[in-house]
């Protein structure tokens, strides 16, 4: 049996003892506070205008959604009435879950080690970063994650992956994904 009590995610003990060490290094901080780490990852599944014809899509999305977080994903509503959409306020959109501490880094090891490897065609993800050092990527297939069985499946969705970190610059945070194996491209 497993001893939760003092397990640690793979990815943060490998953050501690070596990723921190390069980064103090390479980017030459003078404090340990300096060094950029993982602040939250954000999974998104929108269902769109599937959603709008059949209620039960937004709820299919948030069931496994939480299979894949291991954690409760929320359903997402619409915030206002768009009448071309057909979309009244309220409606449930899609669904959504934030990871942070041990849920955070084992979802980063599974997406990076398992879930990227299945997907079809692969050959990195594009570093596309907002400036102040946080990841953003999108996934065509929810599928490729292990926790979901592909027989039971209704629908695949397409999922949005936001890695949130405490870099300043897109540098720093590019270095610490990197340190992670994250498969850039460039």
């Amino acid at each position: 049996m497993l001893d939760t009590a003092n397990y640690t995610p793979r990815l943060r003990q490998q953050f501690r003892e070596e990723i921190r060490a390069k980064l103090k290094e390479e980017f030459g901080y003078t404090n340990d506070m300096q060094i950029p780490r993982l602040d939250k990852i954000v999974l998104n599944i929108g269902c769109g205008a599937e959603a709008v014809r059949d209620s039960k899509k937004a709820k299919s999305a948030q069931e496994d959604l939480t299979k894949i977080a291991g954690q409760h994903a929320v359903v997402t509503k619409a915030k206002k009435s768009i009448a071309g959409f057909r979309v009244r306020e309220e409606m449930p959109l899609g669904a959504k879950v934030t990871l942070r501490g041990d849920r955070m880094y084992e979802f980063l090891d599974r997406l990076i080690t398992i879930a990227m490897p299945r997907i079809r065609d692969f050959r990195g993800v594009k570093p596309s970063f907002d400036g102040r050092g946080n990841f953003a990527m999108g996934l065509k297939e929810h599928i490729v994650f292990p926790e979901i069985e592909f027989d039971k499946v209704d629908e695949v969705w397409g999922m949005d992956i936001i890695i949130a970190t405490t870099a300043k610059t897109d540098a720093e945070g590019k270095a610490l994904l990197k340190n992670f194996n994250m498969p850039f491209t460039s």
